[in-house]
């Protein structure tokens, strides 16, 4: 790794010392949960970001290894040792730049008569919330959770059961189609001594560090688990379709948006839940729009709204007055250019959609 990506990460761990002064989560914690969720994704350059950035805030070599090596009963082995691998990497180029490398403690030894069964039956009926769970209907895997992954791992004490199952919540809370899991464990994290404060502080930062999807899946799991009311978000994968930077236009929108340059004349504008751009008229010229993630609206002035699916088309004719932006319970994303341009085209803005307006929609 170059050390221009150290740099990058020691940076945007300043940018984040004041936000996480008075979080629940400590920095240690707020360290693994970014250090979890890309290790459960497979990206190795974030990885690397994120053990960068923890190992800036304290995190020592031997909790980011202790975490990584946890994993593999959560994510299997080879984001593990491909986690470890990039643990690896980053110490070395770590070492290389004169940069802080904590060796930190190993995990004291266990005594010679340690009865992982007996003991990983008590800690998993303590996460279960005091009450014992037998797995009848896998035998064999009852036994491995028991004496090996709650016996065995879980008796490494360089990790508390808390940061355990904070770095458990955020690898399951990177996997889709893995719900019921994630929800049993945010119930195991408050059972492991992890305050409600810290795992509602979580998905901000899965958000701002690993992506909108993997956010919207804990906070539905911590709805679930809190008796809380939720409305899903529709999110898109920005691996598809890139997100881009902040809009330059934002003076013209309501809700945050975001510009790509896709190439050829083409750019794809990505929209939040509830923002949309403001009235608007293409002065000779034809404005195509091509959903292509998410849910959105488009509308021309006196007419009925149009809604936008992934394959919807739209061609703007010259002069209309129009609109267009996300559902409010989803992301968006369409692609955009200009056709049959005539000399002295332009762009004129107008008035905001107004949320009388905007709310109508269904």
């Amino acid at each position: 790794m170059k050390i221009t990506t150290i740099v990058l990460a020691a940076l945007f761990m300043v940018s984040l010392q004041t936000k996480g002064q008075n979080m629940a989560l400590t920095t240690k914690q707020q360290a693994l949960v970014a250090i979890a969720a890309n290790e459960a994704k497979g990206n190795i350059e974030e990885l690397k970001v994120a053990l960068n950035e923890g190992m800036d805030k304290g995190l020592t070599v031997s909790e980011a290894k202790e975490a990584l090596s946890h994993l593999y009963a959560y994510t299997g082995f080879p984001r593990s040792l491909n986690g470890l691998g990039a643990l690896q990497q980053v110490i070395n180029d770590r070492t290389a730049a004169g940069l802080r490398v904590d060796a930190g403690r190993e995990a004291d030894p266990l005594p010679k008569d340690y009865d992982a069964l007996k003991q990983g039956t008590e800690v998993q009926t303590q996460l279960c919330g005091g009450k014992p769970f037998t797995y009848a209907f896998a035998p064999q895997t009852d036994y491995y959770l028991k004496a090996h992954l709650f016996g065995d791992i879980f008796a490494r004490n360089n990790l508390t059961f808390a940061d355990r199952e904070v770095v458990t919540v955020s690898a399951i809370a990177a996997l889709p189609g893995c719900e019921p899991q994630l929800q049993a464990h945010v119930s195991g994290a408050r059972s492991m001594g992890v305050s409600d404060e810290a795992l509602k502080e979580m998905p901000a930062l899965l958000e701002s560090r690993i992506g909108a999807a993997e956010a919207e899946r804990l906070r539905g799991a911590l709805a679930a688990v809190f008796g809380e009311s939720y409305s899903p978000v529709q999110t898109v994968d920005f691996s598809v379709w890139p997100k881009g930077e902040p809009n330059p236009y934002s003076k013209y929108f309501t809700g945050e948006s975001y510009l790509a340059d896709v190439g050829g004349g083409v750019m794809n504008v990505t929209f939040e839940p509830r923002c949309r751009n403001n009235w608007h008229i293409h002065h000779k010229q034809v404005q195509v729009l091509i959903c292509v993630a998410g849910r959105g609206w488009y509308q021309e002035w006196g007419k009925e709204e149009v809604a936008m699916t992934p394959g919807t088309i739209i061609a703007i004719p010259a002069e209309a007055k129009h609109w267009h932006g996300a559902a409010k319970d989803s992301w968006f994303q369409h692609l955009t250019y200009h056709k049959d341009v005539q000399e002295g085209a332009s762009n004129e803005w107008l008035e905001p959609v107004t949320d009388d307006i905007y709310d109508q929609l269904k």
